[in-house]
């Protein structure tokens, strides 16, 4: 089921990263940062404005890959990193999508298992990458049952 969609890809979303959900995500995961949520350590700094924590862009919208239909429950986080090619601010428009690049299928303790790795981007308006994020999600034997897959 998910690896003819491999490849597929959705299309580009607008993204403002907004100062108020840039303080409500930083103050959520613990991180105050100055640099993160106080304007005046923002304009004092290198970057002279406030940038966003780096695993904020897990709270942007990419788009939906056509095709790809996930449970809402039952669904394992396996994995994910972020890679930065130029710094995420505060005020930022950001154009965002993803990709599905990967599907396999293993054996595990629990019974057999798919994994689910998309790619998420960020890119200005100029079409500069600005991040990259990976993910696999983990489709347990019970989900899977359940899906038919």
């Amino acid at each position: 089921m998910f690896k003819q969609l491999i490849g597929s890809a959705s299309v580009s979303v607008k993204n403002t990263i907004e100062r108020g959900a840039v303080i409500k995500f930083a103050d959520a995961i613990g991180d105050l940062n100055p640099l993160f949520i106080n304007e005046e350590a923002g304009a004092n700094s290198k970057y002279k404005r406030n940038l966003a924590p780096p695993t904020f862009p897990i709270t942007l919208n990419y788009g939906t890959i056509e095709g790809l239909e996930l449970p809402k429950k039952g669904l394992i986080h396996g994995e994910q990193s972020f890679r930065y090619n130029i710094p995420l601010f505060v005020g930022d428009i950001v154009f965002c999508s993803a990709r599905l690049v990967n599907y396999k299928e293993r054996s595990g303790s629990g019974g057999r298992m798919g994994m689910l790795t998309i790619e998420r981007m960020g890119e200005s308006a100029e079409g500069e990458r600005i991040f990259t994020m990976i993910q696999t999600v983990i489709i347990t034997e019970a989900v899977r049952k359940v899906m038919n897959v």
